[in-house]
């Protein structure tokens, strides 16, 4: 690999670990150094590697809540007697059923045509107003306990927009548990555990077209990647839980509304 390559791989693995849970898009950041600077695609084997660091950032992380999470449903299998952790659990799963048949049907459609800039300035500009308007008007009062099946099927329906380049997957999945009166850190942290299935089950898929393709494997610089974004990510989960309901939404929105106005701006003017 050339310095030039090696580089940007760097980059993009540190991009995708920063922006993965901050919601203001990851898939945009990594689209458009790719559209406007000319880098060549990194590859199925790329995508894997930093899908498992920020996985694993996040099962570090909550890795006590996951620990709870785990035992209430095993116990749940037993006795079949509910708990709110086992609840949580299922709520999770719930939530997660859309992206996953969705992304499945619709994987090649957003491959090859949501990669415009337009498109992407777009929605990056659109949901970031769409954030602040549900930062402003959501009550912010329910926590954990307020969780229902509805309400993760409305949050599970919401993440399929992510597909979406520009969209943000934490952003939209916050700014709908926002609009049903969630606080910040609740809907925050329902987020990003959902996270957890929905990249798994992403990585997953990833990897099955990876041995599908048969690429050529250089583990050195997947390997770095993979550190890049697991470290990168494991700092932007914890800046955010720790700030987020001082700060609130507006910090990302600005940068939202200043990268699409940017990038509308850009392809008017070229």
């Amino acid at each position: 690999m050339e310095l030039t390559d090696a580089l940007s791989a760097l980059f993009l693995a540190l991009v995708q670990g920063a922006t993965e849970f901050l919601p203001i898009s990851s898939s945009a950041h990594l689209i458009v150094p790719h559209r406007l600077f000319g880098w060549e695609d990194q590859g199925l084997a790329f995508d894997v590697a930093t899908h498992f660091g920020t996985l694993g950032a996040v099962l570090l992380y909550f890795r006590k809540r996951l620990v709870d999470l785990g035992v209430a449903s095993f116990q749940f299998v037993r006795t079949f007697e509910p708990s709110e952790h086992s609840r949580y659990a299922f709520y999770l799963l719930l939530a997660t059923l859309p992206i996953v048949i969705v992304g499945w049907l619709s994987k090649d459609l957003v491959a090859t045509h949501f990669r415009s800039i337009v498109l992407i300035g777009s929605t990056t500009l659109c949901f970031g107003l769409v954030l602040l308007v549900a930062d402003h008007i959501g009550k912010r009062a329910k926590q954990d306990a307020g969780l229902t099946a509805w309400y993760a099927v409305l949050i599970g329906m919401a993440q399929v927009l992510a597909l979406v380049p520009g969209t943000s997957r934490s952003g939209i999945t916050i700014t709908c548990a926002l609009f049903l009166g969630f606080t910040r850190t609740a809907a925050a942290q329902f987020s990003f555990l959902l996270a957890i299935p929905t990249i798994g089950a992403a990585s997953v898929l990833t990897m099955l077209d990876l041995i599908g393709a048969r690429e050529p494997i250089n583990w050195a610089p997947l390997a770095i990647a993979c550190i890049t974004s697991f470290i990168a990510a494991y700092l932007c989960i914890d800046f955010f839980l720790k700030l987020v309901e001082k700060i609130g939404m507006v910090p990302f929105v600005v940068y939202r509304v200043i990268l699409g106005g940017g990038l509308l701006v850009w392809v008017w003017w070229m």
